[in-house]
């Protein structure tokens, strides 16, 4: 057991997927769904404790920690692989499955890495792999989308690798520990620890580092976008537990990332751009968690994002089904989708109750713990604000995705139900929100500190309530007098329009100006050179320079000087 315990947690799922393009297309996603399940019954059975020690340039490597903090993470990233593996059993495509996979094994990998060069070797192999399943869709603008994304993550990779190198330059290890407080530092952090949060915060999504999220996922394919979901963000949770507990600096930017999404995602059009933004704002209440810090805070964050993974992968898998069946998932061209698709539309009403907080589903015992947190710690604003970003979350990912994805207006549509895999996949995910939010103690026992926290009081459950119906009481009276923004054919853009549009616009610019500078300086370089060939031409015309006749005494003269240059240079 030690020898297998040495080896990464996901390291079968990674190795597994180099050998599936040998096996028949069918047989493929049996073998993903296998490989998946092994995994994690070895997972179960490694104990805690470092593994795989190796001496790197004198430093020490720990390739594998299994302990309170990565144990639920490798746990959650494990389910979600198989229920996206399940999801995806009807897909014959080798390079999802692949990918898919491969992707998983490597956040789990990720997740377990007791140094700063594991973590880099498993943290550029998740980028590297995932960017594939948005490729896979095999359209123009998923290419772009996909290149946009491998670039962002390759940079948070090298920042990442940086910041390693500086930590190990200053004080000879790579260990992967809390950057918080340590001897050097300014304003709390040194500089390696700079470095390793600027990349932690480009994975996670951090405001104005947020866009690759909303660009990349809803072009990535139906099972691809259940994948990408579940793992890269979630990964950046993990780190930023473990190496920025209580940097209170993360409490406001978590705040930022609850509240700015709810404006984009109310007037979105695309449901899984919705979807999108309501990961970020689903981040922003793990991320203030981190920055709070308290045992109760962090307990709520590892526990948000065991629930998110589930509910947000329900929910996109439920609109993945709609755009498998529909071919589309914008809001203006769906509704009624009920009356042929119930099954789905049942289960995307659980992950919406689910995001949403509602008691007696997984993100109501997740959820409560952090604003709890908040409110014990004596921040009194960051707890409105997180009332208010809960308020949103009804709003949009709540009440909006299946209102206008299966209610709303009838648009006339009625395609079949979604497969049977897609759907046990969906069922799996509705049964553990509601298993997590009843069966809470289940949850809890498997977080990183011990807790006595009780979610059910009358004050959380009564507060909650009422949050939410003021919520859906707000929508009615917004659509019933018309004040709800109008649905429209819309691509939604913020900061990355810098990227998006005015990067494309000002390089263009500059290189028609180049062009323009160049044509000019070739044109002035060719009529110097024909004036100067001219010149020369005309030199060796009959009545040039050198092309009359030269007499006797001008020739002895001209061969004396160059005998006697010749001699010169020799002697000298």
């Amino acid at each position: 057991m030690t020898a297998i315990a040495s080896l990464p947690p996901g390291l079968i799922m990674m190795v597994g997927a180099l050998f599936l393009p040998l096996l028949a297309r069918r047989v493929q996603p049996w073998v993903v769904l296998g490989l998946s399940a092994l995994s994690l019954l070895l997972f179960l059975l490694t104990p805690a404790g470092d593994y795989g020690a190796v001496e790197l340039f004198g430093a020490e490597l720990s390739v594998v920690r299994i302990d309170s903090l990565s144990r639920p993470f490798g746990i959650v990233f494990h389910i979600a692989a198989i229920v996206s593996a399940i999801y995806a059993l009807h897909v014959r495509d080798t390079r999802q499955h692949v990918s898919g996979v491969f992707y998983a094994g490597a956040a789990i990998g990720a997740a377990c890495a007791g140094d700063l060069v594991t973590l880099f070797v498993f943290w550029e192999l998740t980028a590297i792999s995932s960017v594939f399943l948005v490729w896979a869709s095999d359209n123009e603008s998923s290419y772009r989308a996909g290149m946009r994304y491998l670039i962002i993550q390759v940079t948070s990779g090298v920042l990442l690798l940086s910041g390693a190198i500086v930590q190990y330059v200053e004080t000879g290890s790579l260990a992967f520990d809390s950057f918080v407080g340590l001897e050097g530092s300014e304003g709390g952090l040194t500089t390696a620890g700079q470095l390793v949060l600027v990349a932690f915060g480009i994975k996670c999504a951090f405001p104005l580092l947020h866009n690759w999220l909303q660009d990349s996922y809803p072009k990535a394919t139906v099972t691809g976008t259940v994948f990408l979901s579940a793992f890269t963000t979630k990964l950046a949770v993990y780190s930023l537990c473990r190496g920025f507990a209580g940097f209170e600096p993360l409490i406001w930017v978590g705040c930022t990332m609850t509240l700015f999404p709810i404006i984009f995602a109310v007037i979105e059009n695309d449901l899984r751009r919705v979807l999108a933004y309501s990961l970020n704002n689903q981040l922003g209440f793990m991320v203030v968690g981190i920055g709070i810090g308290t045992e109760l805070a962090i307990n709520g964050t590892v526990a948000h994002a065991f629930c998110h993974i589930i509910y947000k992968s329900l929910l996109f898998m439920s609109m993945g089904a709609v755009l498998y069946r529909v071919g589309t998932t914008k809001a203006t061209e769906l509704g009624g989708l009920h009356k042929s698709m119930p099954w789905t539309t049942t289960f995307c009403l659980i992950g919406a109750g689910a995001i949403s907080g509602f008691p007696l589903l997984s993100g109501f015992v997740s959820k409560s713990m952090i604003i709890s947190a908040a409110a014990e710690h004596h921040l009194f604003g960051v707890w409105i604000v997180l009332l208010i970003a809960s308020a949103g979350v009804m709003e949009h990912s709540g009440i909006k995705i299946p209102f206008f994805a299966f209610f709303a207006h009838d648009s006339g549509k009625r395609p079949k139900e979604a497969p049977w895999n897609m759907l046990l996949a969906m069922g799996i995910a509705a049964a553990g929100c509601i298993t997590l939010g009843i069966a809470y103690p289940l949850l809890y026992a498997l977080l990183p500190f011990e807790s006595d926290y009780h979610p059910y009081t009358v004050t959380h459950v009564v507060t909650q309530l009422q949050l939410l119906m003021y919520a859906c009481l707000a929508f009615v009276v917004l659509i019933k007098l018309g004040l709800y923004p109008e649905e429209k054919r819309a691509t939604v853009l913020d900061t990355d329009w810098f990227y998006r549009v005015a990067a494309p616009k000002v390089i263009s610019a500059m290189r028609s100006g180049y062009e323009a500078v160049d044509s000019g300086l070739r044109a002035v370089f060719l009529r110097g050179m024909g004036a100067a060939l001219n010149t020369v031409r005309e030199g060796f015309n009959e009545t040039g320079l050198l092309g009359r006749t030269w007499s006797t005494n001008t020739m002895t003269f001209w061969a004396s000087v160059l005998l006697a240059a010749s001699l010169l240079v020799y002697y000298l």
